[in-house]
């Protein structure tokens, strides 16, 4: 029987400790550090040959991280590791999938082609697919994709009553729908239209029907924390009480976190990024698939 471990990069020792508790693997010791220059020092103090590698990074800072995981990836397979994949509980580089303008890295596309050529195999939790379809069109290893919808109702069914599910966008419907199926409620979705980064239109369907209820703001990833803002503040603004957020993908860029929570009455996320918010672990959904057969 093959040999599993689990490997951290820098800042995802707790999940990775969590998921090779789940089920039942040693972790690899790894030695990071930076040289005075910024560059990466890695070693690996574990006996990897022959082993199947699970290298646990959640690409909080992407720019940050991606060389010391292509590194570490590398010196694996030198050291003769006989497999080396890739758990990415957030996967970062989804956003750019077309060139909106003249001259613009489809970085998607390039993001892809480095992970498929330093790993065997890739699972992601709610990766943001847009205009690609799936993740077999970007990445040239299997690339399993697990959703947190189920772990997100679950949570919205213990802890909220008579709540209303409101999706971020029309294009959300398919996902919103199965958290609120999961949750036993109704749910609606917003017209957004994106005008920046940090600059959004949203536009509400008719909800009378479902005055009284809880809103419950859902989104994949809160970023800025824009669009849930400006939701929360024209839900109260029409009557409604204050939301509650729920997201999987907790990055809050700068204060983003600090702003929304003036305007919701509670912010909580899945721990795929580790955040203050976090209070819904997915850990349980990486490990099962993990303990499933694979080709």
């Amino acid at each position: 029987m093959t040999k599993r471990l689990v490997l951290a990069l820098p800042g995802n020792e707790t999940f990775a400790s969590q998921l090779a508790e789940s089920l039942g693997l040693a972790t690899c010791a790894v030695a990071w550090r930076r040289f005075p220059d910024s560059e990466t020092y890695l070693r690996i103090d574990a006996n990897v040959a022959g082993a199947d590698v699970l290298v646990v990074c959640t690409f909080v800072e992407p720019d940050l991280q991606i060389l010391p995981l292509l590194f570490a990836a590398r010196t694996l397979r030198e050291l003769g590791a006989l497999k080396v994949t890739l758990i990415a509980p957030y996967l970062a580089y989804m956003r750019q999938d077309m060139r909106f303008h003249p001259g613009e890295a489809i970085t998607s596309i390039h993001f892809a082609k480095l992970i498929s050529d330093a790993f065997d195999e890739l699972i992601a939790v709610d990766p943001h697919l847009h205009r690609h379809k799936s993740m077999d069109e970007i990445y040239a290893i299997p690339a399993v994709v697990l959703h947190a919808a189920p772990f997100l109702a679950r949570w919205l069914r213990e802890n909220v009553e008579a709540l209303l599910i409101v999706g971020p966008d029309e294009e959300s419907e398919q996902w919103v729908s199965e958290v609120a199926a999961g949750a036993g409620a109704p749910f609606v979705t917003l017209r957004k239209t994106r005008l920046g980064d940090r600059d959004v239109r949203i536009a509400f369907p008719d909800m009378t029907q479902w005055q009284g209820r809880v809103p419950v703001l859902v989104d994949d990833i809160v970023s800025s924390g824009q669009t849930m803002r400006e939701a929360a503040r024209q839900l109260v603004a029409d009557g409604w009480p204050q939301p509650v957020c729920v997201a999987v993908h907790a990055l809050f860029a700068g204060d983003a976190y600090e702003t929304l929570r003036r305007d919701v009455s509670r912010i909580v996320s899945t721990n795929t990024i580790s955040h203050l918010s976090n209070q819904i672990s997915i850990v349980a959904l990486i490990s099962d698939a993990l303990s499933k057969p694979r080709t």
